[in-house]
């Protein structure tokens, strides 16, 4: 704010009398002045320049140029300096043409009674034009802020309005509401009743029962439900949330946003449908752990319990003190040998079921071995190929890779009609792959997605356990493909990696395509 003590004055007038006059009235109504008398248009120029001026007083007409020349140089200078016209003699039209082109006052030299309180008023005028501007680009940088945090915020800002007759409106919109609910911010708040629109039937009841109840206990606006824009199938879940005030008027007006939360409703309904098949799959997963375990305790009570029944029943007659013939004895100890032998198959039977000693071997042989067994026991062919066979990895993914392996052939034996399986083992950069492709009658999507396919989410919950991918895919009557790759972690880089799994499944089947590898025959 300019100090009304101190003044910067600049004078443009050829009469060093007259510059004169309007110093000593201005010094004697308290001012401290400081000025510059200028002649030529040069000099003008050149103050408005090199100073920042409270006031200009100009003569009217000049040796060399006017009131008017004077105009056009501080307009082109981009100044707003209040300008007062002093002159000695100019007609009524002169002083109307010459303020209707700017000049803040007109007064003539014969009468400066009005000369201090002009330039005063002239001064405050000045200072509450500044403060206009200066708020005026404030409120335009606020604006611009809020335009673009709203612009880039993930949802709809608005503001919503309700009237004591419970009339409706959206005072404010964001640009956003074009793409979350197809309506441009200025269709929507010219026709509100739009939005209560979009909302499906069966959340329009809580819609307004929490606005009503926000209403009446000021407490936040808190609701999601679904919304279905026309012209689009895809149904979004939206968040709306919401801070009311009540205004002098009685009317609410509540401040909030709106987000799409589809992503996080669909992600939801996910996790709640994973966690209700691990249940169910951990159920069956006991229900068949407790089978396998009553049917090895029924194989060691009707097998093995039998058979030493037996043997105790063989060694009876000998341990009492009858005397008999040596040949009795020996056809006993035969007897009992062959029972021992049928105990010893019996135990070698349950433990390979239990775990393959096989796997002592590695993997690569487990795989064969259970390859051969299994094409020996059904009749269906089953190559393994393989282009290491020291591929070395730990326990337990030899285990786990093994099971799947199990699995699948499991899967095929009951479902696939298959008449040959072609097995692909191989070792990828810190990756362990194994692929069964068989030529049956090919996986549908239905019954991936099957409520009792266990078999399938057991095989995919132990690649998981082990970081790894799980992928099946079918063509009907052209056979089904299970892919598993796992990090085999032997390695201090490849633990420290962060494996895409997705990205190196599709390298090794491009690379698999380039090199044509030869498909089963469906024969």
């Amino acid at each position: 704010m300019v100090n009304e003590e101190k003044l910067r004055i600049l004078l443009i007038e050829h009469s060093a009398e007259d510059a004169d006059v309007v110093l000593k009235i201005l010094s004697q109504s308290g001012f401290r002045i400081n000025y510059q008398c200028v002649t030529t248009t040069e000099d003008l120029q050149e103050a408005l320049k090199i100073q920042d001026w409270n006031v200009i007083l100009s003569d009217y007409a000049l040796p060399r140029f006017n009131a008017c020349d004077v105009i056009k140089l501080i307009k082109n200078q981009g100044l707003d300096t209040p300008l007062i016209i002093i002159s000695s003699n100019v007609g009524e039209d002169a002083a109307a043409s010459i303020m209707a082109l700017g000049a803040y006052d007109f007064m003539m030299k014969a009468n400066l009674a009005r000369l201090v309180p002009v330039i005063r008023r002239s001064l405050r005028e000045a200072n509450n034009y500044q403060r206009f501007i200066t708020a005026q680009t404030a409120l335009q940088k606020s604006e611009a802020l809020f335009q673009a945090i709203t612009s880039n915020l993930p949802g709809v800002v608005f503001q919503f309005q309700l009237s004591s007759n419970d009339q409706a409106s959206f005072p404010y919109v964001s640009d956003a509401s074009e793409t979350l609910l197809g309506l441009s911010p200025q269709k929507l708040m010219s026709n509100p009743e739009l939005f209560p629109e979009l909302i499906l039937a069966e959340d329009k009841e809580s819609y307004c029962q929490l606005m009503m109840t926000s209403a009446e206990q000021l407490s936040t606006w808190n609701w999601e439900g679904c919304i279905q824009v026309k012209g689009d199938s895809d149904i979004k879940w939206i968040s709306l949330r919401a801070t009311p005030r009540r205004m002098l008027d009685g009317v609410m007006l509540w401040d909030g946003i709106m987000i799409n939360i589809t992503r996080n409703k669909l992600a939801e309904r996910e996790i709640t449908r994973s966690r209700e098949q691990l249940a169910e799959l951990s159920s069956y997963l006991q229900k068949v752990k407790e089978q396998e375990r009553a049917r090895i305790a029924r194989e060691i009570h009707d097998d093995i319990g039998g058979t030493l029944t037996a043997i105790k029943c063989e060694l009876f007659p000998c341990m009492d003190k009858t005397a008999r013939k040596l040949e009795f004895y020996q056809q006993k100890a035969k007897s009992i040998e062959l029972l021992v032998d049928r105990v010893i198959d019996s135990t070698r039977r349950i433990s390979l079921d239990l775990r393959p000693g096989i796997l002592d071997c590695g993997i690569v042989a487990a795989v064969q071995w259970q390859a051969k067994e299994f094409s020996d026991r059904t009749g269906i062919v089953c190559r393994v190929s393989c282009d290491n066979d020291e591929i070395s990895l730990d326990a337990d993914l030899a285990i786990a890779i093994f099971r799947v392996f199990q699995e699948t052939l499991t899967n095929i034996s009951k479902h696939a009609n298959a008449s040959r399986i072609q097995v692909k083992l191989v070792e990828l950069e810190g990756l362990v792959l194994l692929e069964v492709i068989d030529n049956g009658c090919g996986i549908t999507e239905i019954d991936m997605k099957k409520q009792d396919s266990f078999g399938i989410r057991g095989m995919r919950e132990r690649c998981l356990q082990l970081k790894g991918n799980f992928h099946i895919s079918g063509e009907s009557e052209k056979g089904t493909r299970v892919t598993i790759l796992i990090p085999t972690g032997d390695s201090e880089c490849h633990s420290e990696q962060s494996y895409d799994l997705n990205n190196k499944f599709k390298e090794f089947s491009q690379s698999e395509s380039v090199r044509k590898r030869k498909q089963i025959s469906l024969l």
